[in-house]
C-alpha cells in the first residue's frame, strides 16, 4: 500500500439514537464527536437505523395507511374509483 493515501482505520462508536443503542467497530469515517465507550474514548457516528431498531431485524412491521392516502387522493382531486369487472 502507498503511505498517505488512504483514510485512517480505527475503532468507532455508533449510535442509534431511536434504540439508544451503542455498538463499536472499525471505520474511516470522520466526525467531531467523542464518547467514553467500555472505559476508552472513541470517536462517535450519530445514526437513525440499526439493527436493533430496523423492522426487518426485529420483526415489528410498521404498518402504511395506504388506503386512507388513495382515498384522501381521491377526495381532494375528485377522481372516482375505477369500475371493477363485476359492475361492468
Amino acid at each position: 500500500m502507498k503511505k498517505g493515501i488512504h483514510p485512517e482505520y480505527r475503532d468507532v462508536v455508533f449510535h442509534d439514537l431511536s434504540s439508544d443503542f451503542k455498538f463499536k467497530t472499525r471505520s474511516t469515517i470522520q466526525t467531531k464527536d467523542n464518547i467514553e465507550f467500555e472505559g476508552a474514548t472513541y470517536p462517535l457516528v450519530k445514526i437513525e437505523v440499526s439493527s436493533q431498531s430496523h423492522p426487518f431485524y426485529t420483526g415489528k412491521n410498521m404498518l402504511l395507511d395506504t388506503a386512507g392516502r388513495v382515498d384522501k387522493f381521491r377526495k381532494r382531486y375528485g377522481v372516482k374509483p375505477a369500475a371493477t369487472t363485476e359492475e361492468a
